[in-house]
């Protein structure tokens, strides 16, 4: 199983995620080669090796004309359609632009069709992030896993004003996801940082068991006082495809409120971040019968979960314990059918096959559009799988 680790000790940005990716080996002519199919107006990626506070480091700029397009979306998203970029590589692309236009139609209360793209929209972060997904893809990870994220402190000054750090997209996209304290003045992660790791990582922790083979060091363009600024990726492997992580239980018993109540009550949970929320029927003191409330969560989210329980229901305590998961490597694969493309998970069980698991919402979508029965999506995407 191919595994990578993002140190972002000095944050994230587009053009460190690239430099760190060349820098680890990745072929530099086919990002650009790729690039090149988008279409934009004579975009050309440069290397220069530099140093950061004594460190050496790979940094990659975008060279090109002046322009001064506003680009929502969906001008985007053809530019990537119609690119010579593989499947893959088009839809991890279109992922993390789609995350980066949710969050920003959210801080500026708009809709994804009509937000407009500015800084993020421009030639530059267009490459930044077409090329990430582009190297991403030529390593052929099973997994991501990455640091808690400093963001840096301060302000910024981008198309709509002056504003705090993290900036308001960079804090939506950064919600649960850790995040490292820091005391630098400066902007360490961008929007397109955040929205990289927002999309691509599976898991945020210490550096995870493995063999490393190569190591890239991405340079930031600033020259910071205390600390390198840089982004460094950990590329390696591990023949271990069961992953371990430790996630939080909680649990509650309740026995006088109505069905309404606990069906609202795990729909907020849900809705907050909980792994999974469940509900067993159980027998409590007096022969009541009552309702055990069971939550699967990251330890970052215990507090707000713990909340919403102690709001929406009549409980007066909450049982909480670690537990150790096992669980399958996973990373996000898309499928065609007659009915379009369909997202889903694909498993790396352990004797090296593969699995594909569809994704509920992706069929749902795709059947409500098409008016073709639930399960028959189902069955056609895993049918393309195989047929794949």
């Amino acid at each position: 199983m191919k595994i990578a680790y993002l140190d972002c000790t000095s944050g994230i940005s587009g053009d460190m995620t690239l430099g760190a990716l060349v820098d680890a080996g990745v072929d530099l002519a086919a990002i650009q080669a790729g690039i090149d199919s988008l279409g934009l107006p004579s975009c050309r990626l440069t290397r220069e090796e530099v140093t950061r506070k004594g460190f050496r480091a790979t940094k990659v700029d975008v060279v090109h004309e002046p322009e001064h397009a506003h680009r929502h979306l969906h001008h985007i998203t053809d530019m990537i359609d119609g690119s010579r970029l593989t499947a893959s590589q088009q839809e991890l692309a279109k992922r993390i632009f789609t995350r980066l236009g949710e969050a920003e139609a959210k801080v500026h209360g708009t809709t994804l069709r009509k937000v407009h793209f500015h800084e993020v929209g421009a030639v530059d972060s267009i490459a930044d992030i077409v090329g990430c997904a582009i190297g991403l893809d030529l390593l052929q990870l099973d997994r991501i896993v990455c640091s808690p994220i400093p963001t840096g402190t301060g302000h910024v000054t981008i198309a709509h004003g002056r504003v705090g750090i993290p900036a308001p997209a960079t804090a939506e996209l950064l919600i649960g996801v850790p995040l490292a304290t820091s005391a630098i003045a400066a902007e360490l992660t961008t929007p397109t940082g955040a929205a990289i790791v927002a999309t691509v990582v599976d898991e945020f922790g210490p550096l995870p068991a493995m063999q490393i083979d190569s190591i890239g060091y991405g340079a930031g363009t600033r020259q910071l006082d205390s600390q390198a600024n840089l982004l460094r990726l950990l590329a390696g492997s591990t023949d271990h495809p069961r992953q371990e992580d430790q996630i939080w239980v909680l649990e509650t018993n309740i026995d006088d409120v109505s069905g309404e109540i606990l069906g609202h009550c795990t729909a907020l949970l849900a809705e907050a971040g909980a792994l999974d929320v469940y509900t067993t029927s159980i027998q409590m003191k007096k022969n009541r019968p009552g309702t055990k409330i069971s939550v699967l969560c990251q330890p970052q989210d215990l507090a707000p979960l713990e909340s919403i329980l102690f709001r929406e229901t009549s409980t007066l305590g909450i049982r909480r314990w670690a537990a150790s998961r096992h669980k399958l490597a996973r990373r996000p694969h898309s499928v065609t059918t007659e009915w379009g493309e369909i997202q889903g998970k694909l498993a790396t069980l352990a004797d090296g096959s593969t699995s594909f698991s569809p994704e509920y919402e992706s069929c749902r979508q795709a059947a409500e559009t098409h008016g073709v029965p639930l399960q028959q999506l189902y069955n056609a995407a895993r049918h393309a799988w195989q047929e794949g």
